[in-house]
């Protein structure tokens, strides 16, 4: 079976789950009615099924490769990317002045979880540009803008963002790569960067690096970063392309997954860039693009969440072994434990698409409205999305393996490929780590105001839900309140270090209670004897309750973390 675009899952979750129906109240999104964006949808549906879905395993089996200094693509993938670009679907939210539909965020996320289970290797390389075309909107003079959005939205070029180099992991700060000013608008990069994905192509005209760098005199650590363009060609003031600059990709990495996506090792001698943004402003520039790009991220591991989980049903619905308790047909998808993953795979698989899409929904409405309810409230759940979607991502491919049995281990089945490929999304964009982190310490920066807000919303829910479903809404509360005393602990805590031990844990119990509270609005939607209520009940019933043993994890404190001293722990 080739993938199919989880359609009646995102419209009914766009009428009724995620609040969507608010964006059509906004001036700027008033255009943006469920009838609109499901004719949008339908077509994005037949590119991901019908171009883009067939790639999947070429670009696994013929990967991109580095031939005298040129990146030759995976077959196929340069047709693909063009029915990409000709659609318009790199430039879904972009500014309709430069070229873009104008349309929210929550419909390029539904967009790019299509194309990321149809096929994930080619989608990355939109999904670069697409960060790239945010943080150029939002940080660049006039003339860069003019100049480079309607080139990247309309796919003509493509964009990267390099962060990391060798000594320069998640901590941006130690880089070295460096800036000089030429006095004449432009400056000169010098450095190398490494992991840096779709860093060159053969299929579009140019290749647009967000590059950080250090300029002279500036101050040590992330404040002394700033952010420039460098073009691969340097192009001319009406957008024709000039003379190549003086940067190349010095090899591509050899990945565990994600082959057909050349991650590149790129070196600048002297490259000519432009600054975006104020000097010494770059990772405020950079975490714009970074932002939409955690999103993006969350969204690639929903996407390839979804595919295996079609490929696991699939197999378990066409696999004999014995005779099954139920009817006797032997097909594995009756026996109860196949049935406990598959359902675990769907369940999570529709918590993780929540989550995601009332991200982008909370950007939009921020967006639309300048509201702080919106800001903040997106700025909390952006962490969970990228996380917990990630960590789906991982765990459902991991489940579909095992599904498979033995055929799951070897490669023709392609279950394998997609554990493969989703693996790298929890490293990439910052670490997981890092988003747990980041909720934990800044995200509670406001005295737990957004997060308690929140969590009152799913109490408001629990408490107006109809008498029937209190079997559900009751194990809720206990979740709620578990999460509550958590996020009370967290705030309590005068040693960040002690916030930071429990920070994982903590993240993936508020990740689960908004999963069920996703699951719980989507019965209510429902009824009792409908698809989306049963697959509720099984989520609140068997999954949830796992959120009390990591609420008791993040709350544990130091003391089981450094028991064991590092020399200890080498030696035991």
């Amino acid at each position: 079976m080739s993938y199919r675009a989880p359609l009646s899952d995102i419209s009914f979750m766009l009428a009724n789950v995620v609040d969507y129906k608010n964006l059509s109240s906004t001036s700027l999104y008033e255009d943006a009615s469920l009838e609109t964006t499901s004719a949008i949808l339908n077509e994005a549906a037949k590119l991901a099924e019908e171009v883009l879905a067939p790639l999947q395993r070429v670009g696994d089996l013929s990967p991109a490769i580095l031939e005298n200094g040129v990146v030759r693509t995976s077959p196929g993938f340069s047709d693909g990317y063009k029915a990409v670009a000709q659609g318009g679907w790199i430039g879904v939210a972009a500014n309709q002045k430069y070229g873009g539909m104008g349309l929210p965020l929550t419909i390029q996320t539904c967009v790019n979880e299509m194309m990321n289970g149809a096929c994930l290797s080619l989608a990355l390389n939109p999904l670069m540009s697409q960060g790239q075309i945010d943080a150029i909107e939002n940080h660049a003079n006039d003339t860069i803008r003019d100049l480079y959005l309607p080139k990247l939205i309309s796919g003509e070029w493509s964009g990267t963002m390099n962060l990391t180099e060798p000594q320069a992991g998640s901590d941006v700060g130690a880089l070295t790569s460096k800036a000089i000013n030429n006095g004449d608008g432009s400056y000169s990069i010098t450095g190398q960067k490494i992991y840096i994905s779709w860093g060159d192509n053969d299929f579009t005209e140019n290749v647009c690096h967000l590059v950080l760098a250090r300029l002279p005199d500036s101050l040590p650590g992330t404040k002394g970063i700033s952010l420039f363009i460098v073009p691969k060609f340097i192009p001319n003031s009406d957008g024709t392309l000039g003379i190549k600059n003086n940067l190349r990709v010095v090899s591509l990495e050899h990945k565990v997954g994600l082959h057909g996506s050349p991650t590149a090792v790129m070196e600048y001698d002297s490259a000519k860039g432009w600054l975006v943004g104020q000097e010494s402003q770059g990772m405020k520039a950079m975490f714009t693009m970074m932002n939409n790009a955690r999103l993006g991220v969350g969204a690639e591991g929903l996407g390839v969440a979804e595919a295996a989980l079609q490929k696991a049903l699939k197999f378990a619905s066409e696999r004999k072994q014995g005779k099954s308790p139920t009817n006797q047909t032997g097909f594995i998808i009756d026996y109860a434990d196949i049935r406990r993953k598959l359902l675990t795979m769907k369940s999570k698989t529709y918590a993780a698409r929540a989550i995601c899409l009332a991200t982008a929904v909370a950007i939009d409405m921020s967006k639309a409205t300048g509201e702080q309810k919106w800001i903040t409230r997106a700025a909390l759940l952006t962490p969970m999305a990228k996380a917990f979607g990630t960590e789906t991502g991982m765990e459902i491919s991991d489940l579909g393996i095992q599904i498979h049995g033995g055929m799951g281990f070897v490669e023709e089945t392609g279950a394998a490929q997609y554990w493969r490929d989703v693996r790298v999304t929890s490293i990439y964009e910052g670490t997981n780590a890092i988003q747990a982190i980041d909720l934990v310490s800044r995200k509670l920066m406001d005295g737990g105001d957004a997060a308690f807000e929140l969590i009152n919303e799913i109490n408001d829910l629990c408490a107006n839900t109809p008498q029937s479903l209190n079997n559900l809404s009751n194990e809720v509360k206990l979740a709620v309140e578990a999460l509550t005393n958590a996020t009370k602990w967290m705030l309590s805590q005068d040693s960040l270090n002690s916030r930071l031990a429990g920070a994982t844990p903590y993240l993936e119990a508020f990740s689960l209670v908004l999963g069920a509270f996703f699951h719980l609005k989507s019965a209510v939607a429902d009824n009792e004897s409908g698809n989306y209520y049963k697959l509720a009940s099984f989520y609140i019933n068997h999954i949830l309750p796992s959120v009390a043993g990591s609420c008791k994890s993040a709350t544990a404190g130091l003391s089981d973390m450094y028991g064991l001293s590092a020399e200890e722990l080498i030696a035991i």
